[in-house]
């Protein structure tokens, strides 16, 4: 099986307390591919500018994730800087500049259309749901969107969370769009939106996922060293992604499993700058830590 994935492909400057990195690998779609890519085919649907590297095709190339649906535009790449803390929470924006994602127009390949798992990462809903047109009866469709989005255009994200299966987004994304500081009710209310699953990431504090059946904790992993959090939410997103789509899998069970994975994921991912550690990283290395997190969640 493969997965399909809509966003961004960026050029990041970060800066963080333990160093500072330039035109550096960044984007939803770069993190998620690369994550999803230890599970499952992933396809990519995205838009780069004239000036991005080769280097950096070459590493998507080297996982052998397809790229036919990546659009070269005249213009530059879409760029992204930004400042962390010591708290490593919430970067400081210093700087976003669209260039080419501005006019992002995704166009899905004909040959992409049948593809059984999609991945609408965070793009304006309006292009989320110019996706869901062109795609043909997936099984699952899963979305991330963030505050903006939330805030600047309620109505086309509730039309596309209305043709969605799961919702991944972060604790303060979860109580915007449901209006509801108490987490687990505005899960209530979020999945009344349309959603069969709500996953909600938490950073530090591991992620929750919501459904009719229930609710399920992930704790987060206890790092030692954490370098840069960009791209880790995205970066859980493929590894739940690319295990669902990898096994076929669409159970409470294999959701559960997927939160486990994606944290797995996730917690390797800030061990470095940009897709630095997942792009180095072995699978023997992420079934070791996923059986420590079976022992932190007590999932059998």
């Amino acid at each position: 099986m493969s997965v399909l994935v809509v966003g961004s492909i960026a050029l990041d400057n970060v800066e963080t307390p333990f160093g500072k990195n330039e035109e550096i690998l960044g984007g939803s779609a770069s993190y998620f591919s690369i994550a999803a890519n230890f599970f499952t085919d992933v396809k990519i649907v995205a838009v780069i500018g004239e000036d991005f590297p080769d280097d950096y095709l070459e590493m998507f190339k080297s996982k052998e994730i397809e790229l036919k649906g990546v659009k070269k535009s005249s213009g530059k790449t879409f760029r992204w800087h930004g400042k962390y803390g010591y708290d490593l929470g919430d970067p400081q924006t210093l700087g976003t500049y669209l260039n080419v994602f501005e006019k992002f127009d995704p166009e899905i390949p004909e040959d992409y259309r049948d593809e059984d798992y999609v991945f609408l990462a965070n793009i304006d809903p309006e292009l989320q749901l110019n996706v869901l047109t062109q795609v043909r009866s997936p099984t699952l469709v899963a979305l991330d969107t963030m505050n903006y989005w939330i805030e600047n255009k309620p109505k086309e994200l509730k039309e596309v969370l209305q043709k969605v299966n799961i919702l991944i987004v972060n604790d303060s994304e979860a109580r915007e769009l449901a209006k509801e500081s108490r987490i687990t009710k505005a899960a209530r209310i979020v999945l009344d939106m349309g959603p069969e699953v709500l996953i909600v990431k938490r950073g530090e504090y591991g992620a929750l996922l919501f459904s009719k059946e229930g609710i399920f904790w992930a704790p987060s992993y206890p790092l030692e060293e954490v370098v840069d959090p960009t791209g880790a939410g995205d970066t859980f997103a493929g590894g739940f992604m690319g295990y669902i789509s990898g096994n076929s899998l669409t159970s409470p069970e294999s959701f559960k499993r997927g939160v486990i994975y994606g944290s797995v994921i996730a917690s390797f991912t800030v061990e470095d700058f940009s897709v630095n550690r997942i792009f180095s990283l072995q699978k023997e290395e992420i079934d070791t830590r996923f059986g420590a997190f079976l022992k932190l969640s007590n999932l059998d």
